[in-house]
């Protein structure tokens, strides 16, 4: 691109005269969720200037013909159509209501046409799904619901998807992470507009952190996504998983997939949205975290049993993922277990696996198997699952995590 073209394309990217970005349009569809829906027009349509936040200006916009159905049967009539988008100067997207099916071409040229124009485009959940079918992710990082990333992913390989974050911030793009995650984003919106302290205010008055630390690995679960069912690699993953107790690498896998090191990277991170490395890790820590919840093994044994080559490299990842070391989690863990949970811990890995040796820390090594948890069915644009911040009960809560009422 020559330079006289790359100052026109900056030009165009500014904002322009008529946008604003307290000017906040929020883009609906009929079978969209209630509660993603709610969070922009809770942060951005209330009056709290006398708390200390400075007001933004709603438009809500019907991204389609209305009236608009959404969780519940509930119809919802938007007061503005498409055309309002124009005098925006934030458009947020808080959600989509199926993770398979494209979203109105009308409304796709609507955000194409405002980020032309300088504004700033927000994708909350499954609203990353819009974002992408626009094409105003295509080189950019990204993050959904991390259940929906590797879909995000494989349907857009351009995208670089980071299912770990729970927001993600590419100056005038923005995207987050499932359900609470879209508060923490409009949060971030809110401390980069105009600064810290209306942030916090704004959070006291929301009743939430202001700023939670960690991601979305503290909430992943073993599942595997759909589409990798009937695909080859879904055998190596699924060894894989059941052998996270052996030492192997990520060359172990690509061989057992007859690949070179190259082309197992790029279909893995098509397929899941990860890459193998980093998936691998996370799914030992997981494993690990499983373990110190279910059984009475030393750090170091937990380290062993989850393919950890040192208790040093569990502590090491575990931190990282988790934001706390082995020793703490645990102890929050029994701290928070209800009543007669805690005669039964070691009860349940005894039961449900012969009683084996120490681990040798050798490939083949025998393991037991932690108890897995297996989620419910949801189908493609259902958010029947809770939040990544719900409350789990028994489970301690970690940093930023609400706990029960």
């Amino acid at each position: 691109m020559s330079q006289d073209s790359a100052a026109a394309t900056e030009a165009a990217r500014k904002l322009t005269g008529r946008r604003r970005r307290e000017v906040v349009a929020v883009l609906l569809f009929s079978g969209g969720p209630i509660f993603e829906s709610s969070i922009p027009l809770s942060v951005f349509g209330i009056d709290r200037q006398d708390a200390g936040v400075p007001r933004y200006r709603l438009l809500v916009c019907g991204g389609e013909e209305g009236p608009l159905r959404t969780t519940g049967g509930l119809e919802l009539t938007a007061p503005y159509g498409l055309e309002a988008i124009s005098r925006a100067g934030t458009v947020v997207v808080p959600a989509w209501r199926s993770i398979t099916s494209p979203p109105p071409a009308e409304a796709l040229d609507a955000l194409r046409r405002a980020h032309e124009e300088g504004a700033r485009i927000v994708g909350l959940c499954t609203g990353a799904f819009v974002l992408a079918a626009a094409g105003l992710l295509d080189g950019r990082p990204a993050t959904t619901h991390w259940m929906y990333a590797p879909t995000l992913a494989k349907r857009y390989p351009s995208v670089h998807v980071d299912p770990r974050e729970l927001f993600v911030d590419d100056g005038d793009v923005l995207t987050s992470a499932g359900t609470a995650a879209g508060i923490d984003l409009c949060l971030h919106i809110v401390r980069t507009d105009h600064g810290t302290e209306a942030a916090g205010a704004l959070a006291r008055r929301l009743v939430v952190p202001p700023r939670r630390s960690g991601g979305q690995e503290r909430y992943l679960d073993r599942s595997l996504p759909e589409e990798i069912g009937s695909d080859p690699l879904a055998e190596v993953v699924a060894w894989a998983l059941e052998h996270l107790h052996e030492q192997f690498d990520v060359e172990t896998l690509a061989a057992r997939a007859y690949m070179s090191r190259r082309t197992f990277d790029r279909r893995f991170r098509s397929l899941t949205g990860s890459a193998p490395l980093q998936w691998l890790i996370t799914q030992r820590v997981l494993q690990a975290q499983r373990l110190l919840e279910t059984s009475d093994y030393s750090v170091d044994e937990v380290a062993g049993r989850c393919g950890f080559r040192s208790p040093v490299a569990l502590r090491g990842h575990f931190r990282r993922q988790l934001g706390s070391s082995p020793a703490a989690y645990r102890a929050a863990y029994r701290a928070r277990r209800p009543q007669g949970v805690a005669e039964s811990a070691s009860t349940v890995v005894e039961t449900m696996v012969p009683s084996q040796g120490p681990p040798s820390g050798r490939r083949g090594s025998p393991v037991p198997s932690a108890p897995v948890a297996v989620a419910a069915s949801v189908g493609p644009g259902e958010h029947s699952l809770p939040g990544p911040d719900a409350y789990v009960p028994g489970r301690p809560a970690l940093p930023g995590q609400r706990s029960a009422p």
